[in-house]
């Protein structure tokens, strides 16, 4: 594509570059215009002899076709392309879930002259309609060749987080309903205030993400039955085929031999991970049991799940309903962002004087 200034009478047909103003100050033509013979005697009446213009070669995509390959390439799974304009075009959900992205072929894309594409973050949640990525072309017009290698790099096959083939950059995993259970624990005399703490936030959040609170259990903590009572009922729920469990209490899992912890490994299960560089959410536990034929994963919260304010249940629990099975570097790479707006539910504000 070339671009610069020409004389008026070889400018039809071309496209102008820039906005022009009438006398009046107001905007006479806009940029991006294919420029008529009535244009180009309306800029001689302005008193212009030359004007900046684009000009597409014979090899050349225009900008709204090229955003549309390109768009249409790098979306997948439960993505709808919106219809191009001045050269974007958005990507939209089509269903509750969870967004997937290739970062690392959203980078090759970028790195290609003239292309752009922006996504909301990684493996947020996101819900019908919302717009989820944007393609916008810079130029008025792009190589074939540059479309192409787009088109290639949007479409080549990678393995996704659970191992299976995945083509699109842009995909979208759908949460389906599952059944959670969550296991509180405290003191007999605090149940009612650990109870309502808890399950208010929590029952929210689940319907949220089109799951389900099935049930919720206390589990008084005044002696060492406490543990064993606490391992009993996570194999209970697990007999009764709860999809995941969230525990969590009057304290945060202090240690990774805590209570909660020692409770998952004699009930049958393993911890994953202890600590995330989250905060709030420090004191998160993840684990898993999978001696029943299928695999439960098991949420150790801290005091944090209570406050509605966004918290590392809301960067780990979407994940896990959607099917993945978080390991300790999964937790370690929320490090960059992870510092999360401050909540009263943590106990300890972050300032220090």
């Amino acid at each position: 594509m070339k671009f610069g200034a020409v004389k008026l009478d070889h400018a039809v047909g071309k496209v102008l570059g820039h906005n022009i103003s009438g006398p009046d100050g107001k905007r006479l033509f806009r940029k991006g215009r294919p420029l008529s013979a009535e244009d180009v005697e309306a800029l001689a009446r302005l008193g212009r002899e030359t004007v900046y213009v684009a000009e597409l070669s014979a090899d050349d995509i225009d900008e709204n076709s090229a955003a549309l390959r390109i768009a249409q390439a790098s979306a997948g799974d439960n993505v709808r392309v919106t219809k191009p304009t001045t050269g974007r075009s958005n990507l939209h959900a089509e269903t509750l879930g969870v967004l997937r992205i290739d970062i690392g072929r959203l980078s090759q894309v970028n790195l290609l002259d003239a292309v752009t594409l922006a996504t909301v973050e990684a493996n947020s949640v996101v819900r019908p309609k919302q717009m989820v990525a944007t393609l916008k072309m810079i130029s008025y017009g792009v190589s074939e060749n540059i479309v192409r290698e787009a088109e290639r790099i949007g479409q080549a096959e990678t393995i996704n987080h659970s191992g299976g083939m995945q083509t699109p950059i842009v995909r979208i995993e759908p949460l389906l309903p599952k059944k959670v259970g969550m296991i509180l624990s405290g003191s007999p005399s605090a149940a009612d205030r650990i109870v309502k703490g808890f399950e208010k936030a929590m029952r929210t959040r689940l319907e949220a993400w089109g799951s389900s609170l099935d049930e919720v259990k206390f589990i008084p903590l005044e002696d060492v039955t406490g543990e064993l009572n606490l391992a009993n009922e996570i194999e209970e729920m697990i007999e009764r085929e709860i999809d995941m469990i969230i525990l969590a209490g009057e304290t945060a899992i202090m240690d990774r031999h805590d209570i909660a912890p020692r409770a998952v490994e004699r009930a049958g299960g393993r911890v994953t991970c202890f600590g995330a560089p989250v905060d709030p959410g420090n004191l998160l536990m993840l684990a898993r049991h999978d001696s029943t034929g299928r695999s439960v994963q098991i949420v150790g919260t801290p005091g944090c799940a209570r406050s509605p304010k966004k918290n590392i249940v809301d960067l780990v629990i979407p994940r896990i309903l959607v099917g993945d099975y978080l390991t300790k570097m999964d937790i370690v790479n929320m490090g960059m962002g992870g510092m999360l707006e401050d909540v009263p539910e943590r106990g300890r504000a972050r300032k220090l004087n």
